[in-house]
C-alpha cells in the first residue's frame, strides 16, 4: 500500500508538538501541503524549523482554536481544506470535586467545539468537491473514563458522538469522518507528566511510561506507551484514498486497553 497526498491541502490543529506534529510530518512526507497550527508564533516557527526541508510545504497559522474567533480567523486565512485533523486538545488529572465550572467549559471549548466549528466551516467545500476527510483525535478515555480526568473523558466521548453523527450527516458525499482513539502515548505532554517519576526512579522515560501503562491501564495488551508516530500512521490511513470505505468509525490505537472484541 502506497499512501500519497500530493496536492491535498491538510490542516492539523494543535500541530506544533506531540501527535499533531507527528501527523503533520507524516502528511508532508507523503506529499501534502500542511497547515501547522499553534497558539504562539514561537511554537509554530520552531515546529516548521524542526521539519527541515519538509517544512517548505508547510504553512504556519498562529491562533487559539479553542475560541470561535480563532477558528473564524483560520477559515478566513485558509478557506479550502481537503483533510481536517481535529487534533487540538488539553488534558490533565484533577479530582472531580476540585474541577471548577471554568475547567469543564475550557475542556469543552478546546477539545470539542474547535472540531465542531472547523468541521462546520470546511465540510461544505469538501462536499462540493466530492471528496474530503475529517478525523477527530479522541482517546481510549472516551470509553474508559478515567476517574482522575472525568472532564477529559467527557470531552473525548463527545468527540465520538460528533464524529459518528457527522459521518451519517455526510453519507454518500465522498466525505468520510472518523475518530482515532489513541491509548497512552509518549507525547511531550505525557513526558512532562511523568518527569518527576523519571527523576525519582532514575529509569528511562520509556520504562517509566511502560510502568505507568501496566499500573494504570492494566488491560493493555501492548504493555507500553505508543509512540506519536504509531498514532499518526492511523490518522494518515484514515485520511487516505485507501480508506474510502472507512467512515463513521472509532479507530483504536490503544494497544488493546479497551477490553472488547468489537
Amino acid at each position: 500500500m502506497h499512501i500519497q497526498f500530493t496536492n491535498r491541502r491538510v490542516l492539523v490543529t494543535g500541530s506544533t508538538a506531540g501527535i499533531g506534529f507527528a501527523t503533520a510530518k507524516g502528511f508532508l512526507a507523503a506529499g501534502a501541503q500542511v497547515i501547522i497550527n499553534g497558539r504562539s508564533q514561537q511554537s509554530v516557527d520552531a515546529a516548521i524549523a524542526k521539519l527541515g526541508d519538509a517544512g517548505r510545504a508547510a504553512t504556519g497559522f498562529v491562533g487559539d482554536l479553542g475560541t470561535a474567533e480563532g477558528c473564524a480567523a483560520l477559515v478566513a486565512a485558509h478557506p479550502d481544506i481537503d483533510i481536517l485533523v481535529n487534533n487540538l486538545g488539553v488534558f490533565g488529572p484533577q479530582d472531580f470535586f476540585d474541577i471548577p465550572d471554568s475547567e469543564w467549559e475550557r475542556f469543552f471549548q478546546v477539545n470539542v467545539m474547535s472540531g465542531v466549528r472547523l468541521s462546520k466551516a470546511y465540510a461544505p467545500g469538501m462536499v462540493e468537491r466530492g471528496w474530503g476527510r475529517i478525523v477527530f483525535i479522541s482517546s481510549e478515555s472516551a470509553v474508559n473514563i478515567p476517574s482522575d480526568m472525568i472532564h477529559y473523558g467527557f470531552s473525548k466521548t463527545a468527540q465520538l458522538a460528533v464524529s459518528r453523527g457527522l459521518a451519517k450527516r455526510l453519507a454518500g458525499t465522498g466525505v468520510n469522518v472518523n475518530a482515532v482513539l489513541p491509548g497512552p502515548t509518549l507525547s511531550e505532554g505525557v513526558a512532562d507528566m511523568l518527569k518527576e517519576d523519571v527523576a525519582r526512579t532514575g529509569s528511562s522515560l520509556e520504562q517509566v511510561a511502560a510502568d505507568f501503562v501496566v499500573a494504570q491501564r492494566g488491560s493493555s495488551i501492548l504493555r507500553r506507551a505508543a509512540s506519536v508516530e504509531e498514532v499518526a500512521n492511523m490518522v494518515l490511513y484514515a485520511s487516505s484514498e485507501q480508506a474510502a470505505a472507512t467512515t463513521g468509525a472509532a479507530l483504536r490505537v490503544d494497544g488493546g486497553v479497551i477490553d472488547t472484541i468489537v
